[in-house]
């Protein structure tokens, strides 16, 4: 049997990955979900990105990408806004080739705080956004999964997932931002995203703060996540551990052990 680590994938920014970690991620075998951001798209230049995905395509790791989120909005009424994050999107696409990603983790920008009286607009320019993006995404031979973040209920996602179904847009659940941020339970995202589910962001918290706690040093319920994902479908999702801390790694590894259903 393998071991846990070759099932599963790590988070790491590509800047940790490429300066500090890569040897370690070989050398202990963590299949790394690399996060791209601003800066580390602007700073490193191509062929530094090619060495680096070499080193780990030879090592036999499965990689997955995090595309860039921060200050970005798909779904934006400003086209200025929206120009500037498919310009993200698309840097992450053009690395695709070099690392050959499983699946490309995008955050939706969705927050009903900000945009529940343009709602129908947010979700007709999002569509524009994700059509482009999701069909460059599946040409390259990865799949582009939309993550839960400020959504309140899976109602704030299932236009997106439900239109872009022809470019096998898939949802990836987040076990902390749905404990922190949803007012829904993880009954009801299950029961109304299942079919789309593809992937897991775990990570646990108190129910306040988006926290990055190791598994099981929080109050999100991994035991009833993994048995309704599985009354849905036995298929193992991608499964992303997210740990911000390194000994949170090691905690959570254990803890996942104890529950691992697959």
């Amino acid at each position: 049997m393998n071991p846990l680590t070759d099932l599963i994938q790590v988070n790491i920014p590509f800047t940790m990955l490429s300066k500090t970690h890569l040897d370690r991620f070989i050398k202990h075998r963590l299949n790394p979900e690399i996060g791209f951001d601003a800066e580390s798209l602007d700073a490193y230049p191509f062929s530094h990105m090619e060495a680096v995905s070499g080193r780990l395509r030879d090592a036999g790791l499965s990689i997955t990408f995090h595309a860039p989120f921060m200050d970005l909005s798909p779904g934006s009424p400003d086209s200025k806004v929206r120009e500037l994050t498919r310009h993200r999107l698309l840097q992450v696409i053009r690395l695709i080739p070099l690392f050959r990603p499983r699946t490309v983790v995008c955050h939706t920008g969705y927050d009903h705080r900000r945009f529940w009286h343009i709602r129908d607009l947010w979700i007709d320019n999002s569509l524009h956004t994700w059509s482009r993006i999701a069909g460059e995404i599946r040409s390259g031979g990865a799949r582009m999964m939309l993550e839960n973040v400020y959504e309140q209920s899976p109602n704030d996602m299932i236009d997106l997932l439900e239109n872009l179904k022809d470019f096998g847009v898939g949802f990836c659940l987040d076990s902390g931002h749905q404990a922190v941020f949803s007012t829904a339970p993880i009954p009801e995202w299950i029961a109304s995203l299942g079919p789309y589910l593809g992937q897991l962001h775990l990570h646990d918290n108190c129910g306040n703060q988006d926290e990055h706690l190791a598994m099981g040093q929080g109050c999100v319920d991994f035991r009833q996540l993994f048995e309704l994902v599985m009354a849905i479908s036995p298929a193992r999702p991608v499964i992303t551990l997210e740990p911000h801390k390194e000994e949170d790694l090691l905690l959570s590894l254990r803890y996942l052990k104890n529950l691992w259903p697959w």
